[in-house]
């Protein structure tokens, strides 16, 4: 089952309503902004981290950064780093860009920046550069059940 299949079915056992955009394949967040019509804040950009060698999935909104610091502070962390490309391919398949917010679709625990808890809608990647997902944060949210803190600037 593709990651895509998996965030899908997740969504559609929860009896939770998405919208599914397929486009051009896209590789920033400001160009799956303009393609999606929305926002750039309303992206949310799922990036993959060791945080003291654990690998977890940390989301800011698209027009945000981790903020390395305050992440390590908030959730004592000594070694906070990226993961490579192939590190993260080799975690879950899929390539740079196209992670999904939806960390149970990828067996990796979720941290959210707080500042999802003040938006109404998101959009982000799905497991493919080319099908998006547009969706409320509520519900989200309360799916994931991530772990939520500030750490975005």
């Amino acid at each position: 089952m593709t990651v895509l299949e998996k965030i899908l079915k997740l969504f559609n056992d929860n009896r939770i309503e998405f919208e599914r955009i397929d486009h051009e394949p896209v590789y920033t967040s400001e160009d799956a902004a303009k393609i999606r019509d929305t926002v750039l804040s309303m992206g949310a950009k799922a990036l993959i981290l060791y945080a003291d060698n654990n690998s977890i999935l940390a989301v800011v909104p698209g027009d945000k950064k981790l903020d390395f610091n305050k992440f390590k502070k908030n959730f004592v962390v000594k070694d906070l780093r990226m993961a490579s490309k192939d590190e993260v391919y080799n975690l879950t398949g899929l390539e740079v860009g196209s992670i999904p917010p939806v960390g149970k679709s990828i067996n990796l625990k979720s941290y959210f920046s707080d500042d999802f808890k003040f938006k109404d809608t998101v959009a982000f990647n799905a497991g493919m550069h080319t099908v998006s997902i547009k969706m409320k944060v509520e519900d989200l949210l309360k799916l994931e059940n991530p772990v939520i803190g500030d750490f975005s600037k």
